[in-house]
Parts: C-alpha cells; sequence; structure tokens
C-alpha cells in the first residue's frame, strides 16, 4: 500500500522468495514498472483511498454489500486528509463521509486520542484531522516506529488505547522539538548563505532526523515559496524529502537527474528520494542549475485567489450554512474566500503565549437603516450610519499589531468561520490578507 509503484527491487526480492505481491498505490508511474502480482493503481486518490476501494471490491466478491456496517470509511477519511490529495471527485466524497463516520466511531484508540487531544466534540472537520489527529499519529512513524499507531487503531481495550494514546502524545511531543530545531537551523542556513533569491531550495545537514525532513521541506516552502529539498546526509546513503509550488512537477523534475538516485519516488507536489552521499554535492549543484532554467519567475509568485467582494451586512448565518454545503474544504477545494474594503479598525490585541495571532474588531460604515443585532446607530459629522462589527482572527498574523492601531482603514480578505466559545457561537472572519488603506 503506497509508494509500491516504483519498489522494483523489493518485488523482485519477494518474486525470488515465491511471494505473490499485490501493490495499492497513487504515485507517479515510473519508467519501469514491477512484476507484481497484481497492480492497482490512480493518480486521483490517496494511498489510503485506494486500499479501501479495493477492500469494498473484495466485500462485494464475497458476498457483502459494500457500505454495510463500513468501519473504514473514516480511516480512508483521515488518509484522504492526511496525505493532502486535491478533495474532488471520490475524495472529496470520500471525506464528506468518512467525517460523519468518525463522529461516531466505536474505535477504542480514535476516542482515545481525540480525548488525549481535547477534541471531544459532536463532528470532527479538515482541520481537526489535518493539524491535530494526523500529526499524532504519524509522529511514531517519524520518530520510532509506526506500528504503535497500527496497534492504536486496531486495539478492542479501551484501557490499552489510552496507554497508546498517551505514548504517541509524548512522541509527537518530540517530533515537535526536533522539527522546530531542524526548520530553524534550515531557514538560518537559506538566509546567511543568501539563498532566498535561488529558484530551488537545496539544504543538507547531517542532523536532520529523517523523519522530519519532509515537514522542514514543507516549512522552507511556507516561508520562502521556493521548491525546496531537505536532505539528512548520512555516512553512506543520505536520504531527502521534496515539496514543490503549484505549478511546478516536481518529481518530473528529479527525474531528470535520476542517474543520481539509488531510488525516487513521488508526484506532482511532493517527493523523496536516497542518494549515495559521495553524490550529494554533485546532485545539488545540478538540480540548482537546472532549476533556474526549469522554474519560472510566474511560478514563485504566491498568489492569493479571493473568490468577490461581500459588505459585511450580507455575512449572516445563513450565507455561512450555505457556504458549507460546498465542504468539506482543503487541497483543490479550497473554502471561499472574500475581501471587504476600507473597513475601520475598532480594537485589536495580539493572541496566544508569543503574540503570534493577531485578533481584530472591525467595523464597516455606510448610511442607512437596519435591524441587525450587529448593528448600533452613531454620529458621524452630524449624519446618521450604521456600524456592523465583526470580530477577525489572523493566525500567525501577529507582528501586524505593531504596524496598525485603532482607527486605521483596510481592506482585508478573509474565510467565514464559526466560533464557539464557553457554549456561544458566533460568526467570525479568519483573516488572509490586510491592506492599508489609510492611517488614523
Amino acid at each position: 500500500v503506497d509508494n509500491g509503484i516504483v519498489a522494483n527491487d523489493a518485488v523482485i526480492f519477494a518474486n525470488k522468495k515465491n511471494i505473490d505481491v499485490i501493490i495499492t498505490d497513487h504515485h507517479t508511474v515510473g519508467a519501469l514498472q514491477p512484476e507484481a502480482f497484481a497492480i492497482v493503481h490512480t493518480t486521483k486518490l490517496c494511498g489510503a483511498g485506494v486500499a479501501y476501494l479495493l477492500a469494498q471490491e473484495l466485500r462485494e466478491e464475497r458476498g457483502e454489500r459494500r457500505n454495510e456496517g463500513d468501519a473504514h470509511l473514516e480511516l480512508a477519511a483521515l488518509g484522504t486528509v492526511a496525505d493532502m490529495v486535491p478533495l474532488q471527485g471520490a475524495n472529496r466524497a470520500i471525506v464528506k463521509y468518512g467525517l460523519e463516520k468518525l463522529s461516531k466511531t466505536g474505535r477504542y484508540g480514535l476516542l482515545a486520542l481525540f480525548k488525549q487531544a481535547r477534541l471531544e466534540k459532536e463532528a470532527y472537520g479538515v482541520y481537526d484531522i489535518g493539524f491535530v489527529i494526523a500529526p499524532r499519529l504519524n509522529a511514531a512513524g517519524r520518530i520510532e516506529s509506526a506500528m504503535d499507531s497500527l496497534r492504536l487503531l486496531c486495539t478492542k481495550d479501551a484501557k490499552r488505547a489510552e496507554v497508546l494514546s498517551e505514548k504517541l502524545e509524548l512522541i509527537n511531543r518530540e517530533r515537535q522539538v526536533l522539527m522546530k530545531a531542524a526548520t530553524e537551523h534550515a531557514k538560518a542556513g537559506v538566509r546567511s548563505l543568501g539563498l532566498e533569491a535561488r529558484k530551488l531550495l537545496f539544504v543538507a545537514d547531517g542532523s536532520y532526523p529523517q523523519g522530519v525532513i519532509g515537514l522542514v521541506a514543507g516549512k522552507l516552502v511556507e516561508e520562502f515559496y521556493r521548491p525546496s529539498i531537505v536532505v539528512a546526509i548520512g555516512e553512506k546513503y543520505s536520504k531527502a524529502s521534496v515539496r514543490s509550488v503549484s505549478g511546478f512537477n516536481i518529481v518530473e523534475f528529479l527525474r531528470s537527474a535520476s542517474e543520481y538516485f539509488v531510488n525516487l519516488g513521488g508526484h506532482p507536489m511532493a517527493a523523496g528520494f536516497t542518494v549515495e552521499t559521495e553524490k550529494l554535492s554533485a546532485l545539488k549543484t545540478f538540480l540548482e542549475e537546472r532549476a533556474e532554467k526549469a522554474i519560472t519567475d510566474t511560478m514563485l509568485a504566491k498568489a492569493l485567489r479571493i473568490d468577490c467582494e461581500l459588505p459585511l451586512s450580507l455575512i449572516t448565518p445563513d450565507l455561512y450554512n450555505m457556504l458549507q454545503s460546498l465542504a468539506p474544504f482543503g487541497m483543490g477545494n479550497p473554502e471561499p474566500v472574500f475581501v471587504t474594503k476600507k473597513v475601520v479598525i475598532e480594537s485589536l490585541k495580539a493572541l496566544g503565549a508569543e503574540g503570534k495571532h493577531l485578533k481584530l474588531i472591525l467595523s464597516y460604515r455606510h448610511s442607512g437603516e437596519g435591524s441587525d443585532s450587529r448593528i448600533r446607530n452613531e454620529r458621524d459629522s452630524g449624519q446618521a450610519r450604521m456600524t456592523e462589527s465583526f470580530e477577525a482572527i489572523g493566525f500567525g498574523m501577529g507582528e501586524l499589531a505593531m504596524q496598525i492601531k485603532k482607527g486605521d482603514e483596510i481592506d482585508v480578505v478573509y474565510a467565514i468561520d464559526e466560533n464557539t466559545w464557553n457554549g456561544n457561537t458566533k460568526l467570525q472572519l479568519k483573516l488572509k490578507d490586510i491592506h492599508f488603506v489609510s492611517k488614523s
């Protein structure tokens, strides 16, 4: 399951031992296809999705109804979100209905994991899986062995599930520490060497744990918006994880250097490879030179997609509920993004232990009358106006608190979100960007 489509050596070895190999995979097919007993392959699902559909076919073969008592759909949904494949077509269906199953799961392991992560609620979303549950399930495989994650998902003992979930929590914290150290080292290296101007980032170090280099590559893309290669240098062999930017097929690009690799696999946005350490320097030079020609400036221009301009007066629970009918949102099916121009900052403050996040109260003034509870009459230059106020949260935007102040007029780009606190639920704006119009 997953990445067997390029596992030629492993399949050859298994065939010599008279072991039949059935491959289910979604990665890009290589130049040679393994001589397996059977191959089930599509690039339109994630690895878990392909395996799930094969399991459904096998259920039907033995006379069972495909979806009756289907306890695997929730796992396929977990895998689909965690692997960040486009939530379109079958993927969207798997996640939509898998999330419904997940909210009613009887798996002791998942219930223990939800409790450990303080996620006890009636329904779970893409964010809960992608940023809370998946990192905990993946941490064991990155640091030690993935067996404890498998045991957690399979156990039928509530006490055992509790012990395993606590263990995964500790491993995940260790993973966070290792990733933070490696990420800070990689970013510092890029800046100190002036690599930001290059079209491809290639960072290698012997201190990087293999289990976190994919996460570090992702962080470099976020920070510098360049295809990024992060290498854990080994004595004889070095392993790398690669992340790309939209519009640049990274696995096809890497195949232009296939003579350097011990193995290579992946798909357009992410890949991994093994290289002999003595060839690492030559590979770096080859890829950097080729990237300067293959990657255009347009590919490196980070753009923010905005669906339409929206007055704050149209943001209502009904609108929010209609937008949710398009969910689940994620890769390939992003949540709708809006812009509202010339709103005024009524108040602001930084949130979080290190002030990393920004909270604003925004008002939108216009002439007219209205009855919305968020609207209050004001006197402004002798003219009656209405002010509609909304809370807005900007995750990772805390540094802006030093650049803006009450009374400033700004344009805001945002998604409409729902926030529940102390049993009260209200709409809020989830900020994507801010553009200054005028200072107070």
